[in-house]
This record gives structure tokens, C-alpha cells and sequence, in this order.
């Protein structure tokens, strides 16, 4: 198969070499083609080359990149879908589908636009793997590989067909999602990195500076923990009332294995993959400060929880918590630039995750 690639980030990366390993004629899109190898090598968290890959292109030109492309994947984060969406639409094809890693972030709305023209979109409820770069365009750690993967789709009926190719190309067993608000609701980066970020700067103010920068999860608390699960709860709240099957969205009380705060802060500091990962601080003269440019801030707050917030509003929802964060991250950063759903009732929402696109049997490959 023909894949493309958008974002030579971590994931990019990572997916890149497996797919070209499986055999498949790779195209990476990337603003840096100068700094690539087309040779890139995979390692384990001991440093070991487990694999080898060759792919086929990389550039900078994206008619190039996706020409001809099965598959499309996207690894942007969620603030910079709908400015890519206005470039692929002039490139993209009836059929072509359109795979979104991890597939929350708002891509069903941000991706509309080419669903209505004949494209599948599928995504993942979280990646299926921890990618860090060892060098840029050259090599990749590959940790904490996932044991399943789940996948949503519009139409919803081609999650099965693509479940089946995901499982050869990354040998993980893939399950097909009823709809893809199951991968929108995940509780993952959206609910997980902010009510992390807010209990680390929720006494943050332009004259404060911190002493060094924080290890955003070997560090984290029991106050983290409890934000995390108050926003879990209204989350899981959130799809008993949808009238739509999320049994799938599990609460990261199952997730983790953690039913207090306690367990939860225990169990995250412990995770072996995110050891090391420092919060998104920048050194000033005076000491750290949140950088509140990072992906961190604008994709998942103003793109993810921004996300679950409205359509609990649209659903009637009280979400007091879930509230409390997105306020403060408002009153902080007076940042205006976020999500904003234009579906005004229930009906409408659920008319999205319905959807048919012209494409036979909705999708099949």
C-alpha cells in the first residue's frame, strides 16, 4: 500500500519505519526534507537497533506527499488540523481515508469539509506506541508499546476493514470502535496533561517564577490525581447520557487500574515510557515559567478539553470541574483562539458520527 505521512514528529517517525518495513511505498511530509535520511532506524528503550527502514520520499510539497495515497496520516496536533485541512482539500481524492494518531482533538469537525467529499476518517483512541526521537529524520526510540488498539471511523462501518490492515501493519491486535465519539471522549491527553497543568500552575501569575523545571509525570501528585478523576467522572457522566453505544470510552479508573488518588499518582509516576518527560516550562532570567505556546497548552486545552466541555453543554451535562480548568487556563493565558462546536442540539451532533460518505459499503477497502 501507498502511505503518506504528515509530521515527521515522534509518532510520524515511529509509523514511517514500521510501515516501511511491512513493505509499503512511505511518503513523509515534512517543512525540514533536507534534514531526513530515508534510512531510518528504530531503537528500544536500551538503546539496541531493533529495526531498519527505508521509505521512499520525503518532501516538502504536499500535492506530492499525498498523491496517489491509500492512506493519509496525520500526526499534527489538534490546533493545526483545520489550517492543514484548507491545503489537503485541494489534493485529496474520493476514497482516499484519512487516519488521525491519536484521533481526539476535534478531527471529526476540523475534517469534515473532506469527509463531505468522499473521504474516510478513522483515528485511533490513543497512539499506539511512545515514540521519542533519538535523531531528527534519522532514528527513534519505540517504547511502552500498547497491547490493542481501537479504532473509530466515519462511516462508522469501515472501522472494521481498517482495523484488519492496522493489525498487519503494526502486529497489535486492533478493535473496531461503534462510532467515533468513543475516540473523541477518550479521557486521554485532554483531560490527563490539563488537570495536570492546572494543579501544577494554578497559583501562577506573570511575577511568579519556579526554582527548576518540574518531570511532568515521575512528579506528579495526589492533587494532579484528584482533578484527573473529578474530570474523569463527569466525562464518564458525559456517555451515559449520549444515546449513543461509548461503552468503549473506559474511566481511567479502569484504565490505570487506580481507584483512588493515592493509586493513580502511584501508578502514573511509575509508568517506565514517561520517565524523564519534563512539563513545558521555559528558562527566563529569573527562573522557570510555563510556556504556554507548547502543544501542551494550546492543543489540549483549546482543542480537547475545550472539546468535551461543549458537547457536554450540548447534552445538557453539568461539568463543574472540567469548568474550573478551562477557566483557569482562560484567565491565565487570555487566549481566544479555540474550538467553538456549531451544533446547537443533540440531534445534530449525533447526525456527524452517523454519517455516509459516497463511498461504497461506507468505506471498504
Amino acid at each position: 500500500m501507498k502511505m503518506t505521512v504528515i509530521g515527521g514528529g515522534n509518532i510520524g517517525t515511529l509509523m514511517a519505519a514500521e510501515m516501511a518495513v511491512k513493505g509499503c511505498e512511505v511518503s513523509i511530509y515534512s517543512s525540514h526534507p533536507e534534514r531526513w535520511s530515508q534510512n531510518i532506524d528504530v531503537y528500544n528503550a536500551a538503546d539496541d537497533k531493533i529495526l531498519e527502514a527505508v521509505v521512499s520520499n520525503i518532501t516538502s510539497d504536499l500535492a506530492e506527499a499525498v498523491c496517489g495515497a491509500e492512506i493519509i496520516w496525520v500526526t499534527y496536533p489538534a490546533h493545526m488540523f483545520y489550517a492543514l485541512v484548507q491545503q489537503l482539500k485541494e489534493h485529496i481524492k474520493e476514497g482516499q481515508l484519512i487516519g488521525v494518531v491519536p484521533g481526539s482533538g476535534g478531527a471529526e469537525f476540523a475534517f469534515k469539509e473532506l469527509l463531505d467529499r468522499g473521504c474516510t476518517l478513522f483515528g485511533l483512541q490513543r497512539v499506539h506506541c511512545i515514540a521519542r526521537l533519538k535523531e531528527y529524520g534519522k532514528s527513534v526510540y519505540m517504547l511502552g508499546r500498547k497491547k490493542e488498539l481501537q479504532v473509530g471511523s466515519i462511516p462508522a462501518m469501515a472501522a472494521t476493514s481498517i482495523s484488519s490492515i492496522l493489525e498487519t501493519l503494526f502486529d497489535i491486535p486492533c478493535i473496531p470502535l461503534p462510532n467515533y465519539l468513543s475516540v473523541t471522549l477518550t479521557p486521554s491527553n485532554q483531560i490527563l496533561h490539563t488537570a495536570r497543568l492546572y494543579s501544577m500552575f494554578r497559583d501562577y501569575t506573570p511575577e511568579k517564577n519556579y526554582p527548576k523545571n518540574f518531570l511532568f509525570y515521575e512528579e506528579w501528585t495526589d492533587e494532579a490525581s484528584q482533578t484527573l478523576l473529578e474530570c474523569d467522572d463527569e466525562l464518564q457522566k458525559l456517555c451515559r447520557i449520549v444515546p449513543m453505544d461509548l461503552t468503549a470510552v473506559k474511566s481511567l479508573k479502569i484504565h490505570y487500574e487506580s481507584a483512588t488518588k493515592e493509586a493513580l499518582t502511584a501508578k502514573i509516576r511509575g509508568i517506565e515510557a514517561f520517565k524523564g518527560l519534563t512539563a513545558p516550562m521555559k528558562h527566563t532570567e529569573k527562573g522557570w515559567v510555563p510556556d504556554f505556546t507548547s502543544r501542551y497548552f494550546v492543543a489540549d486545552f483549546s482543542y480537547g478539553l475545550k472539546i468535551v466541555k461543549d458537547i457536554a453543554g450540548v447534552f445538557g451535562v453539568k461539568t463543574p470541574n472540567i469548568d474550573e480548568v478551562w477557566k483557569w487556563y482562560l484567565e491565565k493565558t487570555g487566549i481566544r483562539d479555540f474550538f467553538a462546536l456549531k451544533y446547537e442540539n443533540p440531534e445534530q451532533l449525533v447526525s456527524l458520527y452517523c454519517m455516509e460518505t459516497s463511498m461504497e459499503s461506507g468505506g471498504s477497502i
